[in-house]
């Protein structure tokens, strides 16, 4: 019995030992890098353990404007102070002297630090000088160091346009499923950060080490290491089309005319690159889920009568809109009498500058009745049906898309539809199913500014490794598919021209600015019961050069508020002022 009990007892410690000695071999061998569901990295928790350590950069790829200024961060001089100085004496006099704050500061910011930190708190911390940095250094003190770190803005330009990464393990795996990433790595979750996060996904981070002793002390005689990451050309720069000061610019106005849904694009139009653009409502860092980071500016939405220039340019190459012919405007679209909207009897033109529905609508009927695809056919012309952003094949990526989670545009949901004269009459004032995303409708009016050429439109130039030569160079492209002809492209620009410089034109607003525009108006009805409107403006400016394509939105609106054409001419004086600064505001181009 006895004999029995100690074989069992025996098999037991034999048994817990191999199981201990497992345990062992998981955390010392194969598992040291991503031990238990957390992922955690052991050779990273045991030198912690005796170290300590401040992260200056994650190795992250970082996004510049075309200037080459950053957009997100700065790397800012600044003073590092390790926790371990609360327990020896240290020349802290000299340091406060050197950087001009009473040693007291100093002293009490290290009695509340648990881990090295940047002095001076908040978000950014004070900016050293070349000289006060070499002093610092000079002292040679343990713990006391002058470095640049890469600090991250509050509000990033073009919030979601740049996005946002995330820490998600289950991310993470959707993303890099043969891949074993740290829980610190940061992957792109929506915009530029997702569509691009293959260039920049991080290498190594740089950080400051410096070994101490069980108690948190300095381990004297061992200098701080200044690590970096094994490739010398990375992190990566992303090198957008925006320019942060037109960004900036939008962005205040945006919040100037309390746009809470909509927002603002802004193109160059030689290069067909984005310059600004504003998505509302605001981004959320805080919360993947919130809607304020969805780009509103890549998503579709109802156009109403800024359709009705897709409707125009099938128009005159029908010739069904000679100019002597006559439309009567006192009557709506079904031919009942208007007596909101009583303008008279309107030529083409007239029609096209006061924005009469009835023309338009009969307009449309007709042509259809001749052609049904007519509209479709005038929308892929004109790019308002595919997607404008850049797109082909980049190394193994193909297609790779610049712009993330882009929507085409919809003219039918039903292609029955397309032989119902009512249908097809509320399809040419741009309601029933026309959704149209914005940046589609700027690609559209700069497409027209340059006599017909449609374009790709580009939110990053190049990729450029650290040290400045070229990972990837995007080239212009153009859209695939017919475009207008150029004799076309003059008609539209007459009649966007129209709009403006007509005393009843719903662009005249904009007739006494300092850059010539061009451009079109449009309010479409999204929600009858609550009275709810899209109120747009899309123009180009200078008329005669053309140089930017602009449009400015807002979403579910109502009556009560002002249109478009108030920020779009604010946006225009601005630009002007930054294009012209030696010019007094007022003299036109």
């Amino acid at each position: 019995m006895i004999s029995r009990r100690m074989k069992g007892m025996g098999i037991f410690l034999i048994a817990l030992l191999i199981m201990l000695v497992a345990r062992l071999v998981q955390v010392q061998l194969v598992s040291t890098e991503s031990f238990s569901k957390h992922h955690i990295n052991l050779m990273e928790a045991s030198v912690n353990q005796r170290s300590q350590v401040l992260t200056l950069d994650d190795g992250r790829g970082e996004f510049y404007d075309h200037n080459g200024d950053a957009l997100a961060h700065e790397e800012i001089p600044t003073l590092i102070l390790f926790p371990f100085l609360k327990k020896m004496t240290w020349p802290s006099k000299k340091v406060a002297d050197i950087i001009g704050v009473p040693e007291r500061e100093i002293i009490e910011a290290i009695e509340k630090a648990e881990k090295p930190f940047p002095f001076g708190g908040g978000t950014k911390p004070i900016e050293l000088t070349p000289a006060q940095s070499t002093s610092i250094n000079e002292l040679k003190v343990p713990g006391v160091f002058a470095v640049r770190e890469k600090f991250y803005d509050g509000e990033i330009p073009a919030a979601q346009l740049i996005g946002t990464t995330t820490k998600s393990e289950a991310v993470k795996k959707q993303f890099y499923p043969d891949k074993e990433l740290s829980h610190e790595t940061r992957v792109g979750s929506n915009g530029l950060q997702r569509t691009f996060d293959e260039f920049l996904f991080s290498e190594g981070d740089s950080k400051l080490v410096f070994h101490v002793d069980g108690f948190g002390g300095p381990l004297f005689g061992v200098d701080v290491k200044y690590v970096e990451p094994a490739n010398p050309m990375y992190p990566v720069k992303i090198n957008t089309t925006l320019d942060k000061t037109l960004q900036d610019t939008a962005e205040q106005l945006a919040d100037e005319h309390k746009i809470t849904k909509g927002g603002l694009v802004l193109l160059d139009i030689e290069t067909n690159e984005i310059r600004a653009l504003v998505s509302r409502p605001k981004a959320n860092k805080n919360n993947a889920e919130d809607n304020g980071n969805k780009n509103m500016m890549l998503k579709r939405e109802t156009p109403g009568s800024i359709f009705k220039t897709i409707v125009a340019a099938a128009a005159v190459d029908s010739e069904a809109a000679k100019n002597s012919r006559m439309f009567n405007c006192n009557v709506k679209i079904d031919g009942k009498p208007d007596t909101e909207h009583n303008l008279g009897l309107l030529n083409f033109r007239q029609s096209f500058s006061r924005s009469c529905n009835r023309t338009f609508a009969e307009l449309a009927q007709e042509m259809a009745d001749k052609n049904p695809e007519i509209l479709d056919v005038y929308a892929r012309k004109l790019g308002i049906k595919g997607k404008s952003g850049w797109s082909d094949r980049v190394y193994h990526i193909d297609p790779f898309n610049q712009l993330d989670r882009e929507e085409t545009g919809v003219i039918w949901l039903n292609d029955d539809l397309k032989k119902d004269k009512k249908m097809v009459a509320k399809t040419a004032i741009g309601q029933q199913d026309v959704q149209v995303t914005p940046l589609a409708i700027a690609n559209m009016m700069a497409t027209i500014a340059r006599g017909g050429e449609k374009k790709m439109v580009k939110a990053v130039s190049k990729v450029e490794f650290n040290n400045g030569t070229t990972v990837f160079d995007f080239p212009d492209k153009n859209l695939a598919g017919d475009t207008i002809s150029p004799y076309t492209a003059m008609k539209l620009q007459e009649l966007l021209r129209g709009v403006v410089t007509d005393p009843k034109g719903t662009g005249a607003y904009l007739k006494d600015l300092p850059y010539e525009v061009a451009g079109k108006s449009g309010t479409a009805q999204t929600n009858i019961k609550n009275k709810e409107l899209n109120k747009w403006f899309a123009g180009y400016f200078p008329y005669k050069s053309p140089k930017y394509a602009l449009v400015a939105v807002s979403y579910d609106t109502n009556d009560s508020t002002p249109g478009m054409t108030r920020i779009f001419a604010d946006m225009v004086k601005e630009i002007y002022k930054m294009d012209n600064p030696d010019k007094l505001y007022g003299q036109k181009e």
